[in-house]
């Protein structure tokens, strides 16, 4: 669903400040009419203006997301001034940085429902008009914490747990009803944010993320393309977070102790003495003049690009890419084995003419396999498709049978596997000349992909009968 001008409705929390307010800028220039909902006032205005500066449609709505009546009629005013939700990104939270034991009851409590019950009011609105519908993305941004606690953040990393659970318990229910409405979970690593500056400490230093710290402009990122890729069940944004959920799956124990050796002083500095008044019980960018932005005082110390950003979102064009190169290094190391002994590659021993380690139609294959796997939208409309969603799973496992073929001829080019792939090749064309005919909407598409699979079978049929 869209708005009568084709724009996204987008509805995010916490978008006064820090990650929701760089990503309210990021759909924001895509076009999206954004709806903007948090405290603070001032906040809310800035980042309100700046959604407009980016060719964005914007309504700031103050609300807080632990009231679950406020939200739901946040959600109406949205759907009532923008038109049909299309994505909801919750992201507001508050914490307390403090050992556990310095946090009274209601300052945990108060930490617990902004930040879970939060993003639980908030998926809760959201569900209520998508399910309906039956169509909506909802992304609730995580953290590494939601796997790994810390010290001096246990009601922010209780929440985060409680977030984790919450969510795959979720998407188990709409994988089971078979709904439209997807949800997707992004984990975050330390971001310069300015919670650092208002968040309720109690700490002898200033707070500040456990370094690396990175912009906010990089969880942004990632919220807008998990939006528009909600199939996958969460991603992890930095290096720090991978190396931080593969330790802690590994060696829980011996990060425990880590942590407590290094935890305290991590998360505290004297290089910054910038402090605004604790956001916990009211916004601290609520009067005119206190709009903080979405960076926090770390500028000085961001990361401003992510590598593992970028792997994380095509993790599936570097596992092909990678069993390529696997493929290709073991066939140039049987080539230099063989010719180490005066041999030739060849079908049988007495044949006089050898075989290359790779054959050109495997490098084909394995780039039209490649192709299937990690495009099939752009694949099948380039055919004459169509790339709904079960067109783009035949597709991606078509891609997946010619990589694999690839790789097994390529390893071992003998007249056994060349025929039996030819074998195969003739039954895939006859199979997709079959639903062709079935479904005319697919013809083009069935024909170009039978002739493919057709040349392939005769040169396999070809090179499998070469004496």
């Amino acid at each position: 669903m869209t708005t009568r001008d084709g724009r996204r409705v987008v509805v995010i929390t916490g978008a006064s400040a820090g990650i929701g307010r760089a990503t309210a800028r990021r759909f924001a220039a895509r076009g999206d009419a954004v709806a903007l909902i948090a405290r603070g006032a001032d906040g809310l205005e800035g980042a309100a203006r700046e959604v407009r500066e980016a060719g964005g449609e914007a309504l700031a709505i103050v609300a807080d997301t632990a009231d679950h009546d406020r939200i739901d009629a946040a959600a109406g005013r949205a759907e009532d001034e923008l038109g049909p939700i299309d994505v909801w990104v919750n992201v507001a939270f508050a914490s307390v940085f403090a050992p556990f034991t310095e946090i009274t009851p209601e300052e945990f409590r108060r930490a617990t429902e902004v930040t879970y019950l939060g993003f639980v009011n908030g998926t809760r609105a959201a569900l209520r008009r998508m399910l309906p519908r039956d169509h909506g993305v909802i992304v609730q941004v995580g953290s590494a914490l939601a796997y790994r606690g810390i010290p001096l953040q246990s009601a922010y990393c209780g929440a985060k747990h409680a977030i984790q659970g919450f969510n795959e318990s979720l998407r188990c229910e709409l994988l089971h009803d078979r709904s439209g409405v997807q949800v997707t979970m992004v984990q975050m690593p330390a971001v310069n944010t300015p919670q650092f500056d208002w968040v309720l400490s109690r700490l002898s230093g200033h707070p500040q993320p456990v370094p690396p710290i990175y912009q906010p402009e990089i969880p942004a990122d990632a919220i807008l393309y998990a939006a528009e890729h909600p199939r996958r069940r969460e991603y992890w944004v930095g290096v720090s977070t991978a190396a931080t959920l593969l330790a802690n799956a590994v060696i829980p124990g011996l990060l425990d102790r880590y942590l407590a050796w290094t935890g305290y002083e991590s998360q505290q500095t004297t290089d910054v003495t910038h402090r605004d008044p604790p956001n916990l019980w009211r916004p601290a960018d609520d009067e005119p003049g206190t709009d903080e932005g979405a960076h926090g005082s770390f500028d000085h110390r961001a990361i401003a690009h992510s590598p593992q950003l970028w792997a994380s979102q095509h993790h599936g064009l570097l596992a092909a890419a990678s069993a390529l190169t696997a493929v290709g290094a073991l066939a140039w190391a049987r080539g230099r084995k063989a010719t180490g002994r005066a041999r030739r590659w060849s079908f049988e021993e007495r044949s006089g003419e050898g075989m290359p380690p790779v054959r050109a139609i495997e490098v084909a294959r394995a780039a039209w396999g490649l192709a299937l796997l990690m495009a099939p939208a752009q694949v099948l409309r380039v055919l004459g498709g169509r790339g709904n969603r079960g067109a783009k799973a035949v597709a991606r496992l078509l891609g997946a049978r010619q990589l694999g073929q690839a790789a097994w001829s390529g390893l071992r080019p003998s007249r056994e596997v060349l025929a039996g792939g030819a074998v195969t090749d003739l039954v895939h064309a006859g199979t997709v000349l079959a639903l062709g005919a079935a479904n005319g909407r697919w013809r083009r598409v069935a024909l170009s992909d039978a002739g493919i699979a057709l040349a392939w079978s005769l040169a396999g049929l070809r090179d499998s009968g070469r004496p």
